[in-house]
């Protein structure tokens, strides 16, 4: 009796790497070269509720006011999946894997960028955008990109 086709299993484990694309950046002009990449995405016909932003050091100001009404009403609008989503990398485990993740190195106070860039990419299914110095996010991602 021939064996069966082996069907695909649906987990993370079957799922290739996303893409990666490096937009080198200062600190200080990361969350800016993120914002410029989302606006790039949406322009191009992604979804916006395809789009994870994560930051590694100072909010995004829309995630600073989003959840200045609460924790629950924040993380409920990322469950929704109607707009981009904007994060903190050190909540990157709350974060729920999108299509596209971007993330703006914008600072690295205690070791976010180190944990953050790893989960980021679990997270992206299938493109990463990281934004920031290119020799901090090589340390972070432990290869050259």
């Amino acid at each position: 009796m021939p064996a069966a086709p082996k069907r695909a299993p649906s987990g993370p484990e079957n799922r290739s790497a996303p893409q990666l694309q490096l937009i080198p950046a200062p600190a200080d002009g990361a969350l800016d070269a993120a914002e410029e990449a989302v606006d790039l995405l949406l322009e191009s016909g992604r979804a916006p509720g395809d789009i994870l932003v994560l930051t590694t050091g100072q909010q995004h100001p829309w995630a600073a006011h989003e959840l200045s009404f609460g924790e629950a009403a924040y993380w409920a609008q990322q469950d929704a999946g109607d707009d981009v989503f904007f994060a903190d990398g050190s909540a990157v485990d709350r974060a729920k894997p999108r299509p596209v993740v971007v993330v703006a190195v914008n600072g690295d106070a205690d070791g976010t960028v180190a944990r953050a860039l790893p989960v980021a990419r679990d997270r992206a299914d299938a493109l990463l955008i990281v934004c920031g110095d290119p020799q901090t996010i090589n340390s972070a991602l432990g290869a050259g990109v």
